[in-house]
């Protein structure tokens, strides 16, 4: 009986820390000052698939996490000699959405407005962020990659290229660095991406004070970009 106790107790402080609100272990993006894009003479441009590409994020606190996606409005791809060489896309911060609670409850609509509020992306003053790509190599893994401890769900198993692009969202522009998994055939395109970025690097700062205890939101969120051109 003790033994099956013991088991039980086990079992259940298993459950609740894998409840717990951590940050996602996948790659952190390398973020830095935003750096020049150059155009490339005779690239061809193809234009995204809007309702084949998305943003998905993932945003944690101590006591849970809350996950969505938020659509893209336009974007394109440069192409040269089976290469991506440029491109951009512009992310339509009206779209957010939350997904892990049900779309016709209050708390819903509740953390949806204030994901747009001042607070956070300030959608009223900025309802649109831009990501534009500078760079697309072939990848390499960090030095010291330990990738065995991040978590699969979160962490492409076999990156292809390093992408580097200027991401600016309220008004503020910063270069991030991220692996990605890309195939291209003709001009098919897809490119899909798993990382780590900190929100604080972009002006937003809510609830970044541990001292908040349960209402504590971690400055690390998880991003994904998924990218289809028609």
């Amino acid at each position: 009986m003790k033994l099956f106790q013991l088991s039980a107790l086990a079992l259940a402080t298993t459950f609740v820390m894998a409840s717990c609100g951590s940050a996602p272990k996948s790659d952190k993006a390398e973020t830095g000052e935003a750096q020049e894009v150059n155009e490339v003479a005779e690239a061809a441009d193809v234009a995204l698939d809007l309702e084949a590409s998305q943003i998905t994020w993932v945003g944690t606190k101590p006591v849970g996490k809350h996950n969505g996606t938020i659509k893209l409005s336009e974007g394109k791809l440069s192409l040269k000699d089976g290469a991506i060489v440029g491109g951009n896309f512009v992310i339509d911060l009206n779209t957010l959405t939350v997904l892990d609670i049900p779309a016709e409850d209050e708390a819903n609509a509740k953390l949806t407005g204030h994901l747009k509020s001042g607070d956070f992306f300030e959608v009223e003053k900025f309802p649109t962020a831009t990501f534009e790509v500078v760079s697309v190599e072939p990848y390499q893994a960090p030095e010291g990659d330990k990738k065995e401890e991040k978590d699969p769900e979160y962490t492409l198993a076999n990156p292809t290229h390093t992408i580097t692009g200027n991401l600016e969202m309220k008004g503020v522009k910063k270069s991030i660095k991220f692996p990605a998994k890309v195939t291209i055939d003709g001009n098919k395109v897809t490119a899909e991406a798993k990382f780590n970025i900190n929100r604080k690097d972009w002006g937003m700062s809510y609830g970044d004070d541990e001292s908040l205890g349960d209402k504590f939101i971690r400055p690390t969120v998880h991003i994904g970009f998924n990218i289809a051109t028609k």
